[in-house]
């Protein structure tokens, strides 16, 4: 009897990378025979309590980080692209509000999980949309939740 492996993915919306770590482990879990874990996460916290900065305020690391994000992202097919206010939107407003949805959801409605990261990462990453304003979070559950719906 063979058991699939559990491969948990921890992250945040307003990391790029991490939407690019999902995508992937989205597309390939059959082919890799693995069930997915969705761990949403803080980052704004972790960094904090751990006395980091984040990458993209780090002058080398920031200037090495758009080079990085634009192969990865066609490499992988993913439709990331920068906010038009970096550092407004990535840096002061961050993802506190937005990932306590996600969690929420998480704890409530697990079923959704994926769908509620997909498109706040999409409004973050591609469409430069706001995520944290509590119009732009009910924006995103009624789209899920009418897209559920229809697909299901």
């Amino acid at each position: 009897m063979s058991r699939r492996k559990v491969l948990e993915l921890f992250y945040d919306v307003v990391s790029p990378y991490s939407w690019l770590g999902f995508e992937v482990i989205c597309r390939y879990r059959n082919i890799w025979n693995v069930d997915v874990r969705l761990r949403p996460g803080f980052l704004g916290g972790i960094m904090q309590a751990s006395g980091n900065s984040p990458p993209a305020m780090v002058p080398k690391k920031g200037a090495y980080m758009g080079k990085d994000l634009a192969r990865l992202a066609e490499f992988y097919e993913v439709p990331l692209r920068q906010p038009s206010d970096f550092y407004q939107v990535v840096i002061k407003k961050g993802s506190l509000s937005a990932m306590r949805f996600v969690t929420a959801v998480e704890m409530s409605h697990p079923e959704f999980l994926e769908k509620v990261s997909r498109e706040l990462w999409m409004r973050i990453w591609s469409e430069d949309k706001d995520i944290t304003e509590p119009d732009s979070i009910l924006e995103v559950s009624v789209y899920v939740a009418l897209f559920g719906m229809v697909n299901g």
